[in-house]
């Protein structure tokens, strides 16, 4: 039987080039330099009934930083951490519960720069076994999976706009039932998507 992850694993190796929350936006001006805060986030793959899924977090409406917005979990990375794919584990450990040790690491998307000064490392994983998911209290609402193949199909993203510091802020979105997956998320998965796409 087919690995239902076999297109994204083939893809890794061709993902393009890097992307950021401006991507859309060509007559943004950024800073000559910026300084940027390393973060990884884990793209937590798993397989149910022969069905690739995708889990995803909500974040609490009560953070700093992206309240209420759906994310990959994960964040910045600490001196601790041995590289950036740990960050990641350690992170998806602390906010959805998920055992580093049930997480295979198949490889790495090309970075993301998000408007909040991070530059961020998505690392795909297999999530070997199925597990319960238990949010972190503060800072995420809900865990929840998507079929894989939502998000991987380019036809399916749309662009919309919103004001931001006083100009209309163009970002990706991939809704799927009630989540409204949009910005870095939207825009790191179709990276993905355009990656499985050329393969």
């Amino acid at each position: 039987m087919a690995d239902p992850l076999g297109p994204v694993i083939r893809a890794l190796g061709r993902a393009g080039s890097a992307s950021s929350d401006y991507d859309l936006n060509p007559d943004t001006v950024l800073p000559p330099g910026r300084k940027l805060r390393p973060a990884g986030v884990l793209v937590p793959l798993l397989v149910r009934n022969g069905e690739a899924r995708l889990i995803l977090t909500k974040r609490s409406s009560a953070l700093k930083h992206h309240p209420g917005q759906i994310a990959f979990p994960g964040g910045k990375q600490d001196d601790g951490d041995a590289d950036i794919t740990a960050a990641a584990l350690r992170e998806a450990r602390e906010e959805i519960g998920l055992d580093p040790g049930n997480v295979e690491s198949l490889g790495q998307l090309p970075g993301h720069e998000t408007v909040t000064s991070f530059a961020v490392t998505p690392v795909v994983g297999r999530v070997l076994a199925p597990f319960d998911p238990v949010p972190e209290a503060g800072e995420v609402d809900e865990v929840f999976d998507v079929p894989l193949a939502h998000v991987l199909d380019a036809a399916r993203y749309s662009v919309q706009g919103r004001r931001w510091r006083g100009s209309i802020r163009k970002y990706y979105t991939v809704p799927f039932g009630p989540y409204y997956i949009w910005g870095a998320t939207a825009r790191i998965l179709r990276t993905l998507a355009d990656a499985v796409d050329r393969s």
